[in-house]
């Protein structure tokens, strides 16, 4: 099954919205602060781990086709160059 192409800014919007309106609740605790999660755009399906490719990989392990968004639990970025990544309010 094709699935539609979507740029970076699609998937960043789509991203940020599951994760705001869907998720940040669910895994926004004191465990996962700082972890990673990983989301299927299509099925809104999630993995945490401390490492971005590991969180990836296992995500495309359950759903190959997958359009994948990450971010880091409680945090603005995933990365910092040259900088700071800054904590999200609670």
């Amino acid at each position: 099954m094709s699935h539609p192409t979507l740029d970076r800014e699609d998937i960043a919007q789509r991203g940020h919205q599951i994760y705001d309106l869907t998720l940040r609740t669910q895994v926004e605790t004191t465990e996962n602060i700082g972890q990673i999660i990983a989301i299927d755009l299509n099925t809104s399906e999630y993995e945490i781990d401390p490492d971005l490719l590991i969180a990836c990989n296992r995500l495309k392990a359950r759903h190959p086709n997958t359009i994948t968004w990450a971010g880091r639990i409680g945090y603005d970025a995933v990365y910092a160059i040259g900088g700071t990544i800054t904590r999200t309010a609670p």
